[in-house]
């Protein structure tokens, strides 16, 4: 298995899927249900371990690794400080609400790192439960009931919060929680309204201004909005929206949520997607990469907001696994690790020099019509026509993706917004590997596919 001094890099020994990957996965199939992530559908794949920003099938494959299970990962694979703390943590004490060491020290560090005064916090299962909690915290402040949120947000896939995604995935699953509204998003290389920023005076915040007086009952609490959109395509706005919508939010006396979810603990470069707009939200939502893969969000609040009733009232607020003991020494050997091994700057650093190869094969290739990104969130939009930008076909992308699986890379490239988001331990090494990689396939795809029709 090749290695150099900065870690794994990609080293294929089969066909993908191999014989054993296929076995396990034909076998999981005759017994999990319909509906689980395209990515793992379309590998064809199983996995035996991982190192760092790398991933090894169990036909001893290994993979650069793109993916991070959807920028979960950010300690990347197999940390072994967070193996060590949570396994000493197992043999210990698992469930509870108690008071701990461990949960005390998890909050604690949360402190230390929040935006701002946001300086409490609660620690929920999974991501929608968190954003669900948070407008129930927005509620109980305003004393109002509506939300807003941007089209190509995503914010869960729960009851209370399914209505706030910005696209038709939310379709087919009957009626939707009233007082919720979406409103176009700063996507400016598909701005809906066809105009150019910065000359555009950020019309798009004009006109959800509008469109909420226009469209609510006039009782608006909050106003959800990922710093930079993940789901979307890692969509990355001017730095001046975050602060103009802020002020709308104020506008109406609502109070503004920053979905950190995919943005937080170092994703985009700075330790919050927030401070690139410098913004100071009221209420922030984390997860993900918080846990580094253990199930574990959060909501982070102030001094202030957090008396507010109903919420603060006893058991209002809580959840039956949230802050487990498990959970939180996962979120504080997290948070230690950022800091020691300085990824926030390593994100900055293994992202800018991304960017730039990428922005190198946008000069190349004339189907990529897009290439953004912050940190190792990182954003390349394929289109059948640089003008219309028409997006490139299914088929065209689904070779895409397997072609470099093939040669041993897994990235988000099966749809034609690919989204990049690697461990925030990736090495220059494995980086330029894995844009090695999805050069040659899309040499590939130029010298051999008919991508315009296709």
């Amino acid at each position: 298995m090749t290695k150099t001094s900065n870690g794994k890099l990609p080293a294929i020994k089969t066909a993908i899927p191999g014989p054993k990957s296929r076995e396990i996965f034909n076998t999981e199939q005759s017994f999990i249900a319909p509906g689980r992530q395209r990515i793992s559908l379309l590998a064809g794949l199983a996995f035996d371990h991982g190192e760092g920003a790398t991933l090894t099938d169990a036909d001893g494959n290994t993979y650069v690794d793109f993916f991070a299970g959807v920028a979960v990962a950010s300690l990347g694979h197999g940390h072994p400080g967070l193996a060590q703390a949570l396994a000493n943590q197992a043999s210990r004490l698992i469930v509870g609400t108690f008071a701990t060491k461990e949960r005390a020290e998890a909050f604690k560090l949360l402190s230390e790192i929040a935006p701002a005064n946001l300086k409490r916090a609660h620690l929920y299962s999974g991501g929608a439960e968190a954003v669900e909690a948070a407008i129930r915290l927005a509620r109980s402040a305003t004393k109002k009931h509506e939300v807003a949120s941007f089209w190509g947000g995503f914010h869960g896939k729960t009851g209370g919060v399914i209505g706030l995604i910005g696209d038709e995935s939310k379709q087919g699953y009957g009626p939707l929680q009233g007082g919720q509204y979406t409103v176009p998003y700063a996507d400016c290389y598909r701005c809906p309204f066809k105009l150019t920023y910065p000359d555009c005076g950020l019309y798009c915040v004009d006109f959800a201004r509008q469109q909420i007086k226009m469209s609510s009952g006039g009782a608006l609490a909050a106003i959800v909005a990922e710093p930079m959109q993940g789901t979307a395509g890692n969509v990355i706005p001017p730095d001046d929206w975050m602060p103009a919508i802020k002020s709308v939010a104020k506008d109406f006396g609502a109070l503004l949520i920053a979905d950190e979810m995919i943005t937080g603990f170092g994703r985009t470069g700075k330790m919050w997607g927030v401070e690139h707009s410098g913004v100071t939200p009221d209420i922030v939502t984390i997860g993900k990469g918080m846990g580094s893969g253990f199930p574990v969000s959060g909501v982070l609040l102030s001094d202030e907001l957090g008396k507010a009733e109903p919420f603060a009232k006893p058991s209002a607020s809580s959840s039956s696994y949230g802050g487990n003991p498990l959970a939180a020494v996962a979120v504080a050997e997290t948070i230690r690790t950022i800091r020691r091994e300085n990824l926030v700057e390593n994100s900055r650093k293994i992202g800018a020099l991304m960017l730039s190869r990428l922005m190198a094969l946008k000069e190349k290739y004339e189907f990529v019509g897009d290439v953004r990104g912050r940190g190792l969130l990182i954003g390349v939009e394929l289109v059948r026509d640089l003008k219309t930008k028409e997006l490139l076909g299914k088929a065209v992308t689904e070779l895409i993706f397997t072609e470099c699986l093939k040669r041993g890379l897994i990235i988000m490239g099966y749809f034609p917004k690919i989204r990049i988001n690697p461990a925030l331990v990736i090495t220059q090494a494995q980086a330029e590997a894995g844009i090695a990689i999805l050069d040659e396939v899309f040499a590939h795809v130029r010298d051999h596919v008919d991508w315009r029709h296709a």
